[in-house]
């Protein structure tokens, strides 16, 4: 699979306390394809028409393609927090279950789900199935060599 001519577009919304420090997004900063935003009291977005991933929802597809990748960064335990700011009818899509993360979760706080990816990961996975194979996401990412070969494994 190859990147596409026209990257799909991406916009993440971080939470506030996200640590940067341990954030697996944050070497993208800066990139023309990718739109940050912080989460706060005062941001409501209008996420109408733009896949959001959830993990009880249909499977992502190529078909999905059409339209720009929204996605939440955050711990899973502010997860609910950071939603709140997302309105309009976002097309809510999953990644395969089959897929764990390379990631070494160390949450003393609550359990991670076990279909939690990192959210590198996720953005790397839901790209690479709406047909962007975009490797230099991953380029900073500690952990790409062990994910890629879960992918590879799981024969994506």
């Amino acid at each position: 699979m190859f990147t596409t001519l026209n990257p799909i577009p991406v916009t993440i919304i971080r939470h506030p306390k996200e640590r940067l420090s341990k954030c697996s997004l944050q070497p993208l900063q800066g990139r023309n394809d990718i739109k940050f935003l912080k989460a706060g009291p005062n941001l409501c977005f209008d996420a109408t028409d733009f896949i959001l991933l959830s993990v009880d929802a249909p499977p992502l597809s190529k078909e999905d393609a059409q339209h720009p990748l929204l996605l939440l960064d955050s711990t899973w335990r502010l997860l609910p927090d950071l939603e709140k700011c997302v309105t309009g009818t976002p097309l809510r899509r999953s990644l395969p279950s089959s897929i764990k993360t390379a990631y070494p979760r160390k949450s003393k706080i609550t359990p991670d789900p076990d279909t939690g990816l990192a959210s590198i990961e996720a953005l790397y996975l839901a790209k690479y199935i709406l047909g962007d194979n975009d490797l230099s996401l991953l380029d900073s990412y500690y952990w790409k060599d062990a994910f890629l070969e879960e992918i590879k494994k799981q024969g994506l």
